[in-house]
């Protein structure tokens, strides 16, 4: 799988993208493509670079563990662009990419007179991401947005807690800027693959918010059809049962996921109890929602009665949908993770090994790899502006003199 990686020639080689964003998003985006051997210059501001840097906790080279994973593959330059010569080497930039990644309150880039219009002058064909909280448009456009924003503005948080129980967060994870994230990239692949029939491109336009709204299934429709407003549920879900966290006789929780009418009669058979598959009370997913507190208190008692280990066995055995909730030290532990290289050990020079989740989605002929971890800031400055756009290093000098790059 090494040489594979090392050796395939990537789908997205000879694509350059310049990504002028900070934290999580739009570099997502970028590092996505940068994966799949896109070009990305990381353009960041002379001192101290993007923020993501030492958000987090640090590592022996003083860049955060984060900023190591989430920006691979890339190449960083510093540019203060709302300088004068900061934005005429900027349009140089322009001028060769392919895609801009920019995360932006909207108007910014139009205040420091770099807006769409000024750069589709000097690139028609460039495709221009910008993900912001609220969109480009609408009343709440020019509100700072983050994560936990979006997932409580895009309806998850509300559903997120114990019945009755305060709005909890969803994870202390960045959910909506890493789908926000992917929504960015296949916006930049569809636009590319426009601009091969058009000769021009575009700009793709990503709100948080609507990023997490999209993924709430049934919710809107349900409540345009008939006003229905999906409360919290705790440990199960609205439309199956048994579908939750169960705790173990070891303290340890597990999900179980029965979906089907099939699946119960599996569940009951691996209860102990085959009769309660057909039963009148139970036997359609409506009849179990319906007597939601007889099923799931059911299902607790057994897994209750038992290690998470042994009942692991009995439900994989009995074809029922399990997984044990896993910690992070679970994860690193477990033979499935290990099969499928889900993670994978990096060697840099200046903060050791490191070990990161590895490149997704899985490609049969043209798998993405990772050539290297977040660079050090500005890294790349003589290669791109020395090499590429012919400074010299007297040149170079006076520009960092002058706190341009």
């Amino acid at each position: 799988m090494e040489n594979a990686q090392q050796n395939n020639k990537l789908p997205l080689e000879g694509l350059r993208v310049l990504d002028l964003a900070t934290f999580v998003a739009s570099p997502f985006a970028a590092a996505i493509l940068g994966e799949f051997g896109a070009d990305v210059i990381k353009i960041e501001q002379p001192k101290g670079g993007d923020p993501l840097r030492k958000f987090g906790t640090p590592s022996p080279n003083g860049d955060g563990y984060c900023w190591l994973s989430e920006q691979r593959n890339k190449r960083s330059v510093t540019l203060d662009i709302r300088t004068e010569k900061g934005a005429k080497i900027f349009k140089r930039l322009v001028a060769s990419a392919d895609a801009l990644c920019e995360n932006f309150r909207p108007g910014t880039l139009e205040k420091w007179g770099l807006g769409p219009d000024v750069l589709k002058e000097i690139n028609p064909r460039l495709v221009l991401l910008r993900i912001s909280g609220y969109g480009q448009t609408g009343p709440c456009k020019d509100r700072p947005g983050f994560a936990r924003i979006a997932h409580a503005f895009g309806g998850l948080t509300y559903l997120t807690g114990e019945p009755g129980g305060p709005p909890l967060t969803p994870g202390s994870t960045s959910l909506a800027d890493y789908i926000s994230g992917l929504y960015g990239a296949l916006g930049v692949l569809l636009s590319l693959r426009a601009c091969e029939k058009t000769g021009r491109g575009q700009e793709i336009d990503v709100a948080l918010y609507e990023s997490i709204f999209r993924v709430l299934d049934e919710m809107a429709p349900l409540y345009a059809a008939n006003g229905f407003i999906r409360p919290r549920l705790g440990l199960g879900t609205a439309n199956v049962c048994p579908h939750g966290h169960f705790e173990c006789g070891d303290g340890e929780w597990v999900a179980i996921a029965c979906t089907s009418d099939k699946m119960w009669m599996r569940m009951a058979e691996v209860l102990g109890r085959p009769e309660l598959g057909p039963n009148p009370r139970y036997k359609t997913a409506a009849d179990r929602v319906a007597n939601r507190v007889d099923v799931d208190g059911l299902v607790s008692a057994f897994t209750l009665s038992l290690p998470r280990e042994k009942l692991m066995a009995a439900c994989v055995a009995g074809d029922v949908p399990i997984a044990p909730v896993y910690s992070i030290a679970d994860i690193f532990a477990d033979p499935q993770y290990k099969a499928r290289e889900t993670l994978v050990t990096v060697a840099d020079e200046s903060a050791g090994d490191i070990t990161i989740p590895n490149v997704l989605p899985r490609l049969s002929e043209t798998p993405g790899r990772i050539t290297h971890l977040g660079p050090a800031l500005g890294e790349a400055n003589g290669d791109i502006y020395g090499g590429e756009l012919g400074f010299s290093d007297e040149e170079l000098a006076a520009l960092m003199e002058e706190g341009v790059i």
